[in-house]
């Protein structure tokens, strides 16, 4: 089209005080700020309407393309691109046609690889690896109060006790084939490997627990930490804020996942304790005190819990008065100390000078 018009389009570069208002003519015919050599010029130039692309190309062609041979090249090479354009279409519109192109292009493909093996298979069998199986040993999980984690050997352990004891928050025996389980206060149980966690010295810092498993500390907190191997042959005591109460046992922890719900939570509430209850502490003088938010005390039979599966919600433990809240939970009759007490209040509370009720009772206000 350009070709056709080129004597115009000349013109109108020559005219032009800037290539901005030759390409406003080119796209939108304006001709204000162009100088013609005739009205007729100016005519014909106001009629003109090309893309913005076609005037690009325009105004990037070079001169030696207006020699007659480059000309009919060019006329050439579009009427070659209408070809491809119906072509194109007709394959896009009609599955008939895609039919044919995929079986050309598959006959082309078996002609250039279709040929026999050149090798023979003597074994197909695949290789398999065995892994070499893990020297089981002793080893203590242990980690602090800002969540930073390690294993440690059993020799470095027994070696710095009453270090370990007094520095850290949470210490576990476990195996190293072991999974170390992690109940929170959001009624959810991680699970990581032991194989996983870093090994470390006594004085390494050891590894956040976030950047081990799904545990996250900014949305949960840990109330309890058990190898798996223990809690096959155990139970665990539920207890939430709004004292619902219930023992599960543990072989239901035994799962594959990582993470899975250890409990079913009422809307609003979270679990204020989880405790690990053994075969032996589930005798008949096993007790459980439970304590409130605003001070009461509640101390009954641990035989009066439930026993319920991991999906059900609970029974209630403890009458509470409103806005109150269960705060901790402690056992007793499963410790060899014969008078279990905790310091309320900057004085001791012993255990057994809490009148033994039966649960869902209120319990009594302790006053210091």
């Amino acid at each position: 089209k350009a070709c056709d018009i080129i004597d115009l389009i000349i013109e109108i570069l020559r005219g032009s005080k800037s290539l901005k208002d030759a390409k406003s003519c080119l796209i939108n015919g304006d001709t204000e700020n162009i100088t013609f050599k005739t009205q007729k010029s100016k005519k014909e130039a106001s009629k003109l309407c090309f893309t913005e692309k076609q005037a690009s190309a325009i105004l990037e062609m070079r001169l030696y393309r207006l020699i007659g041979l480059e000309i009919m090249a060019l006329q050439e090479e579009y009427a070659e691109i209408l070809k491809k354009i119906d072509k194109y279409q007709d394959i896009l519109e009609h599955p008939a046609s895609m039919k044919r192109v995929m079986k050309k292009d598959l006959e082309k493909i078996k002609k250039n690889y279709g040929f026999d093996r050149k090798t023979e298979l003597t074994n197909a069998k695949a290789a398999v690896v065995k892994a070499l199986p893990i020297e089981e040993k002793e080893v203590v999980f242990v980690m602090d109060r800002f969540g930073y984690s390690k294993i440690l050997d059993k020799n470095t352990y027994e070696r710095n006790e009453e270090t370990v004891l007094k520095e850290y928050r949470h210490i576990v025996h476990c195996m190293n084939t072991d999974k170390i389980c992690v109940f929170t206060d959001t009624g959810v149980m991680h699970q990581i490997k032991v194989q996983d966690i870093p090994s470390g010295r006594l004085r390494d810092k050891g590894t956040p627990l976030d950047n081990i498993g799904n545990y996250d500390s900014r949305n949960e907190q840990i109330l309890l930490i058990v190898p798996d191997r223990t809690l096959k042959e155990s139970s665990l005591l539920f207890v939430t804020a709004s004292s619902m109460i219930k023992l599960v046992d543990g072989a239901e922890f035994i799962v594959q996942k990582k993470t899975v719900a250890s409990t079913k939570l009422a809307e609003g509430d979270i679990l204020a304790a989880v405790r690990l209850v053994a075969a032996k502490e589930g005798s008949i003088n096993a007790q459980i005190i439970m304590q409130s938010e605003e001070g009461y005390f509640l101390r009954f039979l641990l035989e009066e819990v439930t026993r319920k599966k991991k999906g059900a919600i609970g029974i209630r433990g403890m009458k509470l008065q409103e806005d109150d809240h269960i705060k901790h939970v402690y056992l007793t009759g499963v410790e060899n100390e014969d008078n279990p007490s905790i310091i309320y209040k900057e004085k001791e509370l012993v255990f057994s000078k809490i009148r033994l009720m039966g649960r869902d009772g209120k319990g009594v206000k302790v006053r210091r």
